[in-house]
């Protein structure tokens, strides 16, 4: 389980192709031993990932919706 191992995280996204939870993504940030510097470079990319990631999440729930839908039929 990748959510707290960035590492493992990143490996899983390379093989898999899925987006890591941004919660999860928050706290390896949270858990990291980060210079003030770090912490805000990487608060401003997470704060980026986590609006493509709803975005993404956004344009995927009418697709899902019409297969589920399809499905059933």
């Amino acid at each position: 389980m990748y959510h707290y191992d960035p590492s493992q995280a990143l490996e899983e996204l390379e093989e898999d192709s899925i987006l890591a939870n941004p919660v999860y993504i928050r706290d390896m940030i949270v858990r990291a031993r980060l210079s003030p510097d770090q912490a805000l470079d990487l608060n401003r990319s997470f704060l980026q990932y986590q609006k493509e990631f709803s975005l993404a999440c956004n344009t995927l729930r009418p697709i899902l919706a019409k297969l589920a839908s399809i499905d059933k039929s």
